[in-house]
């Protein structure tokens, strides 16, 4: 008998239930309960969610008395920043592009500067 397959972080966040669990965790403790009132579905539907965020470690649960609290792991969103620091480099660039647009424009100046880079990837 296998073990039920587990998910990762990206898995986890692709569903935009389960980011908008994150952002209600993200300020305090909650119960399933209370979770549920924010989304139009089942409590056995919410559960399912919240099992897949405990799966890859983005929430954690403590007893209460007879409740489960539910609470939000931040340090397991390093993974997803590692990961996406690659990319800022990308954005750097289109950001600067941006800001050279904008300053051209109000100089009188329409004319936009393409990088010599951004040319030969258009070329391909």
């Amino acid at each position: 008998m296998s073990a039920a397959p587990k998910h990762d972080i990206f898995q986890a966040i692709a569903d935009p239930t389960r980011r908008k669990i994150l952002r209600l965790l993200a300020d305090k403790k909650l119960p399933v309960t209370a979770i549920s009132k924010h989304f139009p579905m089942s409590r056995t539907a919410v559960s399912k969610h919240l099992r897949i965020l405990l799966e890859s470690k983005l929430v954690s649960v403590e007893k209460a008395g007879r409740e489960k609290l539910y609470k939000l792991q931040p340090e397991a969103l390093l993974e997803l920043k590692h990961w996406l620091s690659f990319f800022e480099q990308f954005w750097d660039n289109k950001i600067s592009m941006l800001k050279h647009f904008v300053e051209n424009e109000e100089a009188g100046n329409l004319n936009l500067i393409i990088p010599k880079s951004n040319e030969e990837s258009k070329d391909s």
